[in-house]
């Protein structure tokens, strides 16, 4: 009889323990409920609450709750990580912005700069040509006249100028060229000077003897050779036209067969022309 009421007992405890399970796991479920409904009751009285934003303000809201939802389930030194390295962007983003602002400055200065410098240039270069237009201008208009030449001795011409031609000399019995003509004089014959201008130069050439250069304007000079003498100038004086400048000799080895006589030359830029064509 006494082992009957043992299971007996047994079994109730079981059947109570089962009661306070559903009965804890019912109760959880209805605090689950009520705690959900109040959750939910909130977040639709925050929804309502919220006033009209602008779409800026929302796009930074959900960039705020997008950085929040990453940080969840983060320990605490990734989440101070995660802010170090949103503070670092954030500076670099200042740095690129200020260095672009520099570059954006400094292309501007240049700009500037180059703008000044071609101004400059330009006025410089306009100066140069308005002060070169106005030398050329001056140099005109200063330019002196070609100087008129006047037969040095009187005299018949013996021999003409031969630049492109033959002549034929008598002392060195061949054809030649003839850079001057000849003019015959007696020896000692006054020897004046053709046209104004400063006396170049006084020298005993090797082949027409005593020689008298005379430079005048615009590149133009005149040779009197075969002289006897030439002690009326010296070298650099200034002469009239018409001034005494030496005397008819015969000192030119190379027409010393000929008879006494000036061996008279005009040059232009350095180049012999005609005397004929210039003695008025």
């Amino acid at each position: 009889m006494r082992r009957p009421m043992r299971r007996d007992y047994t079994d109730e405890q079981e059947s109570k323990k089962m009661l306070y399970i559903a009965g804890g796991v019912l109760l959880l479920a209805i605090v689950a409920f009520v705690v959900t409904f109040m959750i939910y009751s909130n977040v639709m009285e925050q929804e309502e609450s919220i006033p009209e934003t602008t779409i800026t303000d929302l796009a930074t809201a959900n960039t705020m709750t997008s950085q929040a939802s990453t940080q969840i389930g983060k320990t605490v030194n990734e989440v101070e990580q995660s802010n170090t390295v949103v503070d670092a962007n954030t500076k670099n983003e200042g740095t690129l912005n200020e260095n672009l602002a520099n570059k954006l400055a400094i292309n501007t200065s240049t700009q500037e700069n180059k703008e000044i410098t071609n101004k400059v240039t330009n006025t410089t270069t306009n100066t140069v040509k308005e002060t070169q237009a106005t030398e050329k201008e001056n140099k005109q208009e200063e330019k002196k006249p070609d100087p008129t030449f006047t037969k040095p001795v009187e005299g018949e011409i013996t021999k003409e100028y031969a630049k492109d031609n033959l002549i034929y000399s008598e002392t060195l019995e061949e054809w030649v060229t003839h850079y001057g003509i000849d003019i015959k004089a007696d020896k000692t014959t006054v020897v004046k000077s053709s046209a104004e201008g400063t006396i170049k130069s006084i020298k005993n050439d090797p082949r027409y003897g005593i020689t008298v250069t005379i430079e005048h304007d615009n590149g133009y000079q005149s040779v009197y050779a075969n002289l006897l003498t030439a002690e009326f100038v010296k070298e650099g004086e200034k002469v009239k036209q018409g001034q005494t400048i030496g005397t008819v000799g015969n000192t030119a080895t190379f027409e010393i067969a000929d008879d006494p006589h000036l061996h008279f030359e005009i040059l232009k830029d350095g180049e012999y022309v005609d005397p004929n064509l210039y003695i008025k």
